[in-house]
């Protein structure tokens, strides 16, 4: 392994033999990194597959040229690995966090929406309907009265006319034609509202990810600029060059009188002002956290609201109606003779009507058109908290990336290393 990472660091292979093993160690990583951006770009971003393939194919020879040739790109590819453990990784786990919620939890909570809209609209078409039955019902009551007062009233004291006309039945099927528009105006604007916030999303997050994965580059082409440029920057490890300078000129109590302000790279010790900026990012992570669990709480919700409301419109009982006419005619015989004479008067029975009607109210309807809920998917909730699980541990991993970012650039530039080691040693002298 040694051996490879000599080969693989070299400005410049000196045989044939390391310029194949070169060769075979760029095509090998080319492969790999171009499998996943291939995916990466096809699965969270959405391309089409025939744009995925192209890019894909393009990246890897163009990716595969940079690497073989040039090599301080290599530097730079290398160091963009540990760079995903810093602010950049994040940024872009961020991204794909938007994306899942964007594809999978933001329709699903649309859709239990929509079901809701379906349960309210087949209640009141039904509720509606029944109404409209009622009329006609009404309407039976009345000419069924108007029959009995035309039959059994007297022809002296019979009304012209005893039936009722009601004309809310001739606009019944515009009442329905009415409903059926509604219905479908809102769900045309649901899916405008459902397609216009899934593109933008997907536009924002293409462009967040080219934006972070331009900027990942360019972190790592800055680190690499400031360690070729500023022997200061970034110089503040105990390596072994510097302990073996430091032992040849009998200066061993330079390190040790520095402990405080230098650490070693390969150590898991982290000082204040490293811990200090992990605690900001943690909590910048748990807001996130906390945003992300809002939407996963909104989903649960619009389920249980949707699932509730499916199950209680179908235990939706009739509501009994019983309409009862009682109707009577009378007329007394004389009755001021009555009056004179002390008697009570007596009537005479023209007509007697009394009977009960029954109607049912319907809310709900078998025949109603409703899709079922969806629940949330369990398996986009565990991507998400893997995800989150990968951010808390790059908060505290972002230190040791920057120390693997130092290792990368001192073994690609070993002698531009020693030039730091006695600028670092003379600086411990000098404050010494």
């Amino acid at each position: 392994m040694a051996d490879l990472w000599w080969i693989y660091s070299k400005p410049v292979p000196a045989d044939g033999r390391e310029l194949w093993t070169l060769f075979l160690q760029c095509s090998c990583i080319t492969a790999v990194i171009g499998g996943l951006f291939y995916n990466w770009v096809f699965a969270s971003l959405e391309y089409s597959w025939h744009l995925s393939v192209a890019s894909a194919v393009s990246f890897s020879l163009l990716l595969l040229l940079t690497l073989l040739l040039v090599h301080p790109a290599r530097c730079v590819f290398t160091m963009i690995m540990p760079t995903l453990g810093t602010k950049q990784g994040r940024k872009l786990l961020f991204s794909t966090c938007v994306m899942i919620a964007a594809v999978n939890i933001t329709p699903n909570i649309i859709s239990n929406i929509k079901t809701i809209l379906q349960v309210i609209n087949c209640i009141c078409k039904n509720s509606s309907d029944s109404l409209l039955n009622s009329t006609a019902l009404l309407e039976k009551v009345s000419w069924e009265f108007g029959d009995a007062i035309q039959e059994n009233i007297h022809s002296i004291y019979k009304p012209m006319n005893g039936h009722f006309r009601f004309s809310l039945l001739q606009n019944s099927s515009l009442i329905y034609q009415k409903m059926h528009l509604a219905g479908e105006k809102i769900s045309r604007e649901f899916l405008s509202v459902e397609v216009l916030v899934k593109d933008s999303l997907r536009v924002a997050n293409r462009l967040a990810a080219a934006f972070f994965m331009l900027y990942l580059c360019f972190e790592s082409t800055w680190y690499l600029k400031n360690y070729l440029t500023n022997l200061r920057f970034d110089n503040f490890y105990i390596t072994k060059k510097l302990e073996r300078l430091a032992m040849d000129r009998k200066a061993a109590h330079l390190l040790v009188g520095s402990s405080k302000k230098l650490i070693r790279p390969t150590g898991w010790k982290l000082s204040w002002e490293e811990v200090a900026p992990c605690l900001v990012r943690a909590m910048l992570v748990t807001v996130a956290l906390m945003l992300m669990l809002v939407v996963v709480a909104v989903d649960h919700f619009a389920f249980s609201v949707a699932d509730t409301a499916v199950r209680k419109a179908a235990l939706f009982s009739a509501v009994p109606i019983t309409l009862n006419i009682k109707y009577k005619v009378e007329i007394g015989i004389v009755p001021f003779l009555f009056k004179i004479f002390g008697h009570p008067s007596e009537e005479l029975l023209l007509g007697d009507f009394n009977r009960s009607y029954h109607h049912d109210l319907i809310f709900s309807s078998a025949h109603c058109g409703i899709s079922p809920p969806t629940p949330p998917n369990p398996s986009v909730l565990l991507v998400v908290g893997l995800l989150f699980c990968i951010l808390y541990g790059t908060v505290f991993l972002e230190t040791f990336a920057r120390r693997l970012c130092w290792a990368i650039a001192a073994s690609f530039f070993q002698s531009w290393e020693e030039k730091r080691v006695l600028h670092l040693y003379r600086r411990l002298s000098r404050r010494h």
